[in-house]
């Protein structure tokens, strides 16, 4: 069920990452005060026994769209025509009429994501002159109402393109301004079709106002990383490493393995990061490879039941699975390193320098009953508590 966000003094027996089982005490500031190894003590008013489960730190959906879903109403047919130009049209045509963006809608994907691990995530939110900043300012109300407990960084996101539409610049500069903490990008090939001209636009909005730098680049093979190669250098010459991402960035997988090394370290250089939802019909970012080349990756669920898909459930740990399952993932290294991306590794895009199960860390945890990190993976089981910041944001 979910939970009024009940305060928690500590968390015991359990076993942290698969390890002895210990005490977790919780600070006055929602962070971990002190792990130590477990007692057999008379439970206190405000400790929570674990009964010995699986300890990870809370799940961080680092791509993710809460302001549009039609999550609650009664199921929508998919419509439209396929593909990103006829998605974006079939969206704008009935958005409104599903109430989106909305309060209502948004605080229903972000009740699916607690109640499944998520305790921090990075958010697009669609930013055009039919709809201003008005979503972002619903989904910082429906975060506030967590209280602290959930965290959320916003993406003002051009759905529609960036200079194809009048008044867009315009509108992502305001959002910046008015404390987005990113500016996002689309296809700048392929959908505004003038790479050069958005990319210089949003990264000149970037070095002037502190904001980083999302962009979504479906593109594929040649011309995605050549628009990589773009990224690459203006990351550079605006001295914004560590502040760009490049979200699915299907064509790390596609170019020849020559050209994804290059590309691959010059992004790592300059820490350029990349985010997947791990796509089933398209070839998986390489793990070993990206890996290699200190390139940060995360996890994210994209749309939540919205109207350019009917699937996605807000579970972050079934896209670990997808994206272990459909990369042949199979050794131990390799889908606890999984569970890693899933959650310590991705702090920094949710603007943590650490999320952890040690001292100083949010108090941020899941518990779930398997047996170690890639028992979790392989089975996605039911999430028994999940905190936030110390608080109880679900339990079964």
């Amino acid at each position: 069920m979910l939970s009024s966000l009940r305060p928690v003094t500590s968390v015991r027996n359990v076993r942290p990452w698969g390890g002895a089982l210990s005490d977790l005490r919780i600070a006055a500031d929602g962070t971990w005060e002190t792990i130590a190894n477990a007692t057999d003590t008379p439970l206190q008013d405000g400790e929570i026994d674990g009964r010995g489960l699986l300890a990870l730190p809370g799940l961080l959906n680092v791509h993710a769209h809460v302001d549009k879903s039609w999550w609650g109403h009664p199921w929508q047919s998919y419509g439209g025509e396929g593909g990103t130009e006829g998605r974006i049209r079939h969206e704008r045509a009935r958005r409104e009429e599903l109430g989106i963006p909305g309060l209502d809608v948004t605080r229903n994907v972000l009740e699916q994501s607690v109640r499944t691990g998520t305790t921090a995530l990075r958010t697009h939110v669609d930013v055009d002159p039919g709809i201003g900043l008005r979503g972002i300012e619903v989904v910082r109300e429906a975060v506030a109402e967590y209280d602290g407990a959930l965290h959320a960084e916003i993406v003002a996101f051009p759905q529609d393109g960036v200079l194809r539409r009048d008044g867009v610049l315009d509108l992502l500069r305001a959002a910046a301004d008015a404390g987005a903490e990113h500016i996002g990008g689309l296809d700048p090939g392929s959908i505004d079709r003038d790479p050069v001209g958005q990319l210089d636009a949003l990264f000149a909005i970037a070095a002037d106002t502190g904001v980083g730098i999302d962009i979504h680049l479906h593109d594929s093979a040649d011309l995605g990383a050549f628009q990589i190669e773009l990224i690459i250098d203006r990351t550079a010459r605006h001295g914004l490493a560590g502040r760009v991402n490049v979200a699915h960035g299907f064509a790390i997988a596609e170019v020849s393995p020559a050209r994804r090394h290059d590309l691959l370290e010059a992004m790592g250089a300059l820490d350029i990061s990349m985010t997947t939802v791990a796509p089933l019909r398209l070839p998986q970012l390489p793990l070993t490879e990206m890996d290699a080349a200190a390139v940060r990756f995360g996890f994210g669920t994209d749309g939540i039941r919205d109207l350019w898909s009917p699937y996605g459930t807000g579970d972050l740990l079934g896209i670990a699975w997808q994206y272990a399952r459909s990369s042949g993932i199979v050794r131990d290294e390799d889908l606890h390193r999984v569970a890693e991306l899933a959650t310590r590794a991705a702090a920094a895009f949710v603007g943590r320098s650490t999320h952890d199960l040690v001292v100083g860390a949010p108090a941020d945890l899941v518990l779930v009953d398997a047996e170690n990190p890639m028992d979790a993976i392989v089975r996605t089981p039911p999430r028994e508590l999940v905190l936030g910041s110390g608080r109880v944001l679900w339990e079964i």
